[in-house]
């Protein structure tokens, strides 16, 4: 037998990685835009921002992306009543395949979303510099990281491309393989953790349990988390802490009130306990990251003024 080798065609090849930022800004936050020969997107990680794309303002909601191809003009300025956390991703792509993506903004799927949040997660593990500074305009490469995380930075971003395009085709037909559960089952489930992540929003201010949940929701203990581990790789308590520590930085972003009200407003038992969990979560102190948030929104103003 003579074996003959198969070159497979590539789409998308990203050629490098200009810069990858994930920003958690005050809610009055304004830049006053640039452009630049590279393509650069934008996703609403939290919050509502209105983006401007060359002569045109459209509204982004949380978990909407939009497109800036090169040399296309963007800014952006906070609109909603919750501060904003924004990840901005810019890259160099020759791809022609790259033209669907013009003029393009989209509401991401639950899986495109778990690509972006592993782009996210490999970048802290390749790069030593920080993600939430804008003044940083080259991406450094730490001294040690795991093997092929920069390799896996590129492949999540190429394989994040090719989903969005399959997942967002105009005027295409799609196509869809057989799902291994049935739909009944997949709605059921989502449904209930849907309805649990409502009842979790609702009590954020209150301390509860896994019992209270498991009995709100006639469900097991082991079935509860097992439902949280699959789909956020976390346990319930854990997931509702981050949702805590996510609603505490969202007061701090606002200035609405001070560390001592955050305490007692999110239930935790004192200022010492809350900022110990707060650090744990985020790596900086409440004062350190409300000092972080701040000087990055008034340098970024000072900028662009």
């Amino acid at each position: 037998m003579t074996y003959v080798k198969t070159k497979l065609k590539r789409e998308i090849i990203i050629d490098s990685i200009i810069t990858i930022h994930y920003f958690e800004y005050m809610k009055d936050f304004v830049f006053n835009g640039e452009s630049h020969n590279f393509w650069e997107f934008l996703y609403v990680d939290n919050g509502t921002v209105s983006v401007c794309s060359d002569d045109t303002w459209l509204i982004l909601n949380t978990g909407d992306i939009v497109f800036h191809q090169p040399n296309e003009f963007h800014a952006i300025k906070s609109i909603g009543k919750n501060s904003p956390n924004l990840i901005a991703i810019s890259f160099v792509c020759d791809s022609p395949a790259m033209d669907f993506f013009i003029q393009k903004s989209f509401t991401l799927t639950e899986n495109e979303r778990e690509l972006i949040s592993h782009i996210i997660s490999e970048s802290r593990r390749s790069f030593s510099t920080p993600l939430h500074i804008p003044s940083v305009e080259q991406v450094q490469i730490k001294d040690e990281t795991p093997f092929a995380s920069q390799q896996l930075v590129l492949m999540y971003l190429e394989l994040f491309l090719i989903t969005s395009i399959r997942n967002h085709p105009e005027n295409i037909a799609t196509q869809t393989s057989l799902p291994k559960a049935s739909p009944e089952k997949k709605a059921t489930k989502q449904e209930r953790l849907e309805k649990i992540l409502q009842y979790m929003e609702f009590h954020i201010c209150e301390q509860i349990k896994i019992p209270e949940i498991c009995d709100t929701f006639s469900i097991s203990r082991s079935s509860l988390q097992a439902l949280f581990h699959e789909t956020m790789n976390c346990g319930a308590i854990d997931y509702f802490n981050n949702m805590k520590i996510q609603r505490a930085k969202e007061i701090i972003r606002d200035g609405t009130m001070n560390f001592t009200e955050i305490t007692y407003f999110l239930s935790y038992n004192s200022l010492p306990y809350f900022s110990k969990q707060f650090k744990a979560a985020t790596g900086m102190s409440p004062s350190e990251y409300s000092s972080s948030v701040k000087g990055i929104t008034e340098a970024l103003r000072g900028s662009n003024s």
